[in-house]
C-alpha cells in the first residue's frame, strides 16, 4: 500500500489538491502529461497534507495555534508580527512525527539512488488554497534551495510547515475569509536544476500589466530565480505573440535588456545559497538566446492550452523556468494559474490621465499597471522602518519582501530601486491595484521622508515619480463594447508601450501608426548614421552610437528595434488591420537624431521640402528606407503579422508613387504578396485632383487632414503667425475631402481619415459619415466620445435614405 505521507510528483494530478496543495498538484500535471509534448520538467516527491495534519495532532498543537491566532489584532501590524512569530515557534517546537520523518528519509534515499549520489534538492511549500484560479499566495510560504542530506531536508520540511503562519500568510487568509486551521500544507521536493551556473526566471502566458491574453511575457536573469521573484534584480524581458507562434516564426515583438547586477549561487552555508556580482560582460548580454525564448514561449502556450482544457475555460498561467548551466537545457519548475487578470469578468478600462506635471520627473523606472496616485514618501531601509508607514503613504525601498504585505496593502503607491515586472513588488501592486515603479536605481537615495510625490504609471512602459501633488483624472469605461457601425472606427497609435492596453478600447484596428515615433523613442539614431557607422565626421555621435549599440551590428540594431515596436502594435490589434505609415520626419526633425545633422540639408521650409515619399528612392536616404522595409518585412514574415499594411506619406506625383512601390518590392515588400496592401496618404491637393491615377497604384487612401488643410489654405501649420487661420472645417478643405471620398468610391478603393479633425470636432466626424467615408481613425482619448456621434449620424443617414 502506498505511504499516505509521501507521493511521487509524477503520480499526482489536479484532483489531488486536497492532499498535495495547488502548487504540487499543478506540478504533477506537468510531469505526468506535458512531457509527451516536449516540455521538460523536474519531478521528485511530495510530503502530503497528511504529514502536516499528523504534526498538528501531536502535543495538542492544533489547540495551541487556535489560541494564539485568536489574540491577533489585525489592525495592528506589531500585534500581527508578534503572534505570528509565536505560532511559528509552536510549530517548530513540536517534533516531526516519526512516521513523517521515516517517509521523507526513504523517499530522499530513493531519489539519491537514481542519481547515485547525495542529491541537492529544492524544498517548496504548497498550501491547499494556493495557486488556484482567483487565489494568490505569492511568496507567502517558504522555499529552501540547495538542501543536501537527510537532516537538512527534515529541517527544511519542518520550516515549510511553520511558514503557513508567517504574518503575511495569516493576514492574507484573514482578508480573504479563509479559516487558518482549515488550510493544510504539503511540501514538494525536487532535484535542483543548476541554474546557479545558468539562468532562471518566470513566464506569464498573458501580459501581466494590461491582461492582454495574446502575449507571453518572459523575464530572466543569471543564477537562481529567487532574485527575480524577490525583486532584487532588474531582469531581461521578452514579449512573444502567441497566435503566430509556430515552428516557422519567431514573434518576439519586444525585448528589454536588464542590468542583472547580482545573482544567487550555491554554497555550503545553512541557507545553501549566496549572492555574488554578475561580471560586466554577462550583464551586457541577454541571458537567453532568441531560440531559447521561443522554446519557452512554445512550452508556455502548451501549458496554458492544457490547463485551459482542465479548467474548462481559458486559463492564463504563471510559470517558473530554469536553464541548467551544466547540460545547457531548459526546464519548467512550476506552473500555476495567473490570479490577477484571470478572475476579471466584463472588465472595465480605467483610463488615467496625468494633468500639468513638472518639467521633468524626479526619477523613472518600469511602470507596473496603468494607474496614478501619490502621497507622502516613506523610505524603508530595513524592516524596522515599516512601523512608521501610514495609510496612503508612498512606500520607497530597494525591493520589497513578502513579509511586508500587511503594510503594502495600506499604501497608495510603491517605488523600488530594483526589480522587474514580475518582482514581488510588481505582483502585489497589481493584485491590490496601486501604481508601482520598479527598477529606478536610486529612489531610496533621491527621495526623502515626508516629501509629497505623485507616482504615474499611465504614460507607457516607463513609470515616473513627480514632485508634489500632480492633478490627474480617471475615465471608467467598459472595455471592448462597440455598437455595430457601418463606418469602421480605427485608432491612431504612436507608442507601442500602450498598445496592449489600448486594444481593449472599442476599435476596428489601427488607422495610423507613426513610424517616426518609434524611431525617436526606441532608436534615437539617424538611419543613415547607422548605415555609415563608424565612418562619421562627428566623433561625439560615434561614441554615443557605440554606447547604444552595445556591440550589436548597426543595421540589425535598427531593424530589430523598429520591427519590435511596429510588431507590438500589430500584435496588440491582431488580426485587425494595422496601417503603419513609413517615416515622415522633416529634415529639421531628422537632424535632431544622433548623427542626423551630417545627412540632412538645411531648408527654409522643411514642411514643404525633403520629406515623405521623395526620400525613399533618393540616394541621400535610400539605404535608410531599405532598413525601414527590412523591419516591416520582419514583422510580416518572421513575426507572422500579416495584418500589417503600409502607408506612404506626402507622395506628390503618380510617378513618385510608382517609384516607391517598386523600391519596396526591391527590398522584399511586394504589393499583393501575402495580402500586403500599400496605402497612400491623401494630404496633397494633387492626391485629390489626380486621385483616379493614384488609386490605380495604391490600394486605398487615408486622408491626412492636417497637411491637406495647410496646402489648400496656403499656410504653414508650424507657424504661430497664421495659426488662427488653420481650420479643417473651412469650406475649401471640406470640398477637397468630399472629392477625395467620391474619387475613392468611384475607383472601388477604401478611404479613411487619420488626421486630427474628427478627434477634435465631433460634428466633423458626423459630416464624414454623411459622405460615406469607410473608416475614421481617432486618437484613443476621443474614441468613446466620438462613437455615439457616429452612431447617431449613421441612424440619421439611414432615415434620409429610407
Amino acid at each position: 500500500m502506498p505511504n499516505r505521507f509521501v507521493k511521487d510528483i509524477a503520480d499526482i494530478a489536479l484532483t489531488d489538491i486536497a492532499k498535495v496543495g495547488g502548487k504540487n498538484a499543478s506540478l504533477g500535471e506537468l510531469c505526468k502529461n506535458l512531457s509527451q509534448f516536449g516540455v521538460k520538467t523536474v519531478c521528485g516527491f511530495v510530503l502530503t497534507t497528511d504529514s502536516y495534519d499528523e504534526l498538528l495532532n501531536r502535543g495538542n498543537l492544533r489547540f495551541k495555534l487556535a489560541k494564539i491566532l485568536e489574540k491577533i489584532n489585525f489592525a495592528d501590524v506589531e500585534s500581527l508580527a508578534f503572534w505570528s512569530e509565536r505560532a511559528r515557534e509552536a510549530v517548530l517546537k513540536t517534533p516531526l512525527p516519526p512516521t513523517v520523518r521515516f517517509a521523507a528519509e526513504a523517499a530522499y534515499e530513493q531519489l539519491c539512488s537514481h542519481q547515485k549520489a547525495e542529491v541537492e534538492v529544492a524544498v517548496r511549500s504548497s498550501a491547499t488554497a494556493e495557486d488556484l484560479a482567483g487565489m494568490s499566495f505569492a511568496g507567502q510560504h517558504s522555499t529552501f534551495l540547495n538542501v543536501k542530506g537527510k537532516d537538512a531536508l527534515l529541517r527544511a520540511i519542518h520550516e515549510c510547515f511553520a511558514s503557513l503562519f508567517t504574518d503575511r500568510a495569516i493576514d492574507y487568509r484573514s482578508r480573504n475569509g479563509i479559516d487558518h486551521l482549515k488550510v493544510s500544507l504539503s511540501v514538494g521536493v525536487q532535484p535542483m536544476v543548476r541554474s546557479d551556473l545558468g539562468c532562471s526566471g518566470v513566464m506569464f502566458t498573458l501580459d501581466p500589466e494590461s491582461g492582454f491574453r495574446n502575449a507571453i511575457v518572459i523575464e530572466g536573469s543569471y543564477g537562481l530565480g529567487e532574485m527575480i521573484v524577490q525583486g532584487n534584480v532588474n531582469p531581461d524581458s521578452w514579449t512573444v505573440f502567441k497566435p503566430t507562434l509556430t515552428p516557422l516564426t519567431r514573434p518576439i515583438v519586444s525585448r528589454r535588456l536588464g542590468s542583472k547586477e547580482a545573482k544567487l549561487v550555491f554554497n555550503s552555508s545553512r541557507d545553501g545559497i549566496r549572492q555574488v556580482a554578475v561580471p560586466k560582460e554577462d550583464r551586457s548580454a541577454f541571458c537567453l538566446s532568441d531560440q531559447e525564448v521561443v522554446t519557452l514561449a512554445t512550452w508556455g502556450a502548451l501549458i496554458e492550452q492544457y490547463y485551459s482544457k482542465l479548467y474548462g475555460h481559458p486559463q492564463p498561467m504563471d510559470i517558473e523556468w530554469a536553464k541548467d548551466g551544466i547540460d545547457g537545457k531548459l526546464y519548467i519548475l512550476q506552473a500555476r494559474p495567473e490570479t490577477v487578470h484571470s478572475v476579471v469578468q466584463q472588465p472595465k478600462l480605467s483610463l488615467y490621465h496625468i494633468g500639468k506635471r513638472p518639467s521633468r520627473p524626479l526619477l523613472s523606472g518600469q511602470a507596473v499597471g496603468n494607474r496614478i496616485d501619490g502621497g507622502m514618501v516613506r523610505v524603508i531601509q530595513s524592516p524596522a522602518d515599516l512601523a512608521k508607514v501610514q495609510p496612503r503613504d508612498v512606500l520607497v525601498a530597494a525591493s520589497t519582501d513578502p513579509d511586508w504585505e500587511p503594510v503594502m496593502k495600506q499604501v497608495s503607491a510603491i517605488v523600488t530601486d530594483q526589480g522587474g515586472r514580475t518582482s514581488h513588488a510588481a505582483i502585489v501592486s497589481r493584485e491590490i491595484g496601486i501604481p508601482c515603479v520598479v527598477g529606478t536605481g536610486n529612489a531610496t537615495k533621491l527621495l526623502k521622508d515626508i516629501d509629497r510625490v505623485t507616482v504615474s504609471c499611465a504614460e507607457g512602459s516607463v513609470g515616473y515619480v513627480y514632485e508634489g501633488a500632480v492633478q490627474f483624472s480617471i475615465d471608467e469605461v467598459p472595455a471592448g463594447v462597440m455598437p455595430k457601425l457601418h463606418t469602421k472606427i480605427m485608432m491612431n497609435v504612436g507608442e507601442p508601450d500602450k498598445a496592449f492596453s489600448l486594444s481593449s478600447l472599442p476599435n476596428d484596428g489601427v488607422g495610423l501608426a507613426r513610424m517616426e515615433f518609434i524611431v525617436t523613442n526606441s532608436i534615437g539614431i539617424h538611419p543613415m548614421a547607422l548605415v555609415k557607422y563608424p565612418n562619421l565626421k562627428d566623433q561625439s555621435a560615434i561614441r554615443e552610437i557605440s554606447r547604444r549599440l552595445n556591440g550589436q551590428n548597426p543595421r540589425d540594431f535598427f531593424i530589430e528595434r523598429l520591427s519590435e515596436g511596429i510588431g507590438t502594435i500589430a500584435a496588440a490589434f491582431y488580426p485587425k488591420p494595422v496601417i503603419v505609415r513609413t517615416s515622415d520626419f522633416k529634415t529639421n526633425e531628422y537632424a535632431k537624431l544622433v548623427g542626423g545633422s551630417e545627412f540632412e540639408p538645411k531648408e527654409e521650409n522643411p514642411m514643404l521640402g525633403f520629406r515623405g515619399a521623395s526620400r525613399y528612392y533618393d540616394l541621400r536616404y535610400a539605404d535608410g528606407f531599405e532598413l525601414e522595409c527590412q523591419a516591416l518585412k520582419r514583422v510580416r514574415e518572421e513575426f507572422g503579422l500579416t495584418n500589417l499594411k503600409v502607408m506612404i506619406p506626402f507622395c506628390r506625383t503618380t510617378r513618385e508613387a510608382e517609384l516607391v512601390v517598386a523600391t519596396m518590392e526591391a527590398h522584399g515588400l511586394r504589393q499583393g504578396q501575402s495580402d500586403l496592401e500599400v496605402y497612400g496618404m491623401c494630404e496633397i491637393p494633387s492626391n485629390v485632383l489626380d486621385a483616379d491615377r493614384f488609386l490605380k497604384i495604391f490600394d486605398g487612401y487615408s486622408i491626412g487632414s492636417n497637411d491637406l488643410t495647410q496646402l489648400i489654405l496656403g499656410l504653414d501649420r508650424d507657424s504661430t503667425s497664421v495659426a488662427h487661420l488653420f481650420d479643417e472645417r473651412d469650406p475649401a478643405v471640406k470640398r477637397m475631402i468630399a472629392e477625395a471620398i467620391s474619387a475613392a468610391h468611384r475607383n472601388g478603393r477604401p478611404i479613411g481619415i487619420c488626421g486630427q479633425a474628427p478627434s477634435d470636432f465631433p460634428d466633423f466626424a458626423a459630416w464624414l459619415v454623411e459622405l460615406g467615408i469607410d473608416s475614421i481613425s481617432l486618437n484613443p482619448d476621443s474614441i468613446l466620445a466620438t462613437i455615439p456621434v457616429i452612431a447617431r449620424a449613421e441612424r440619421a443617414l439611414s432615415r434620409q435614405l429610407a
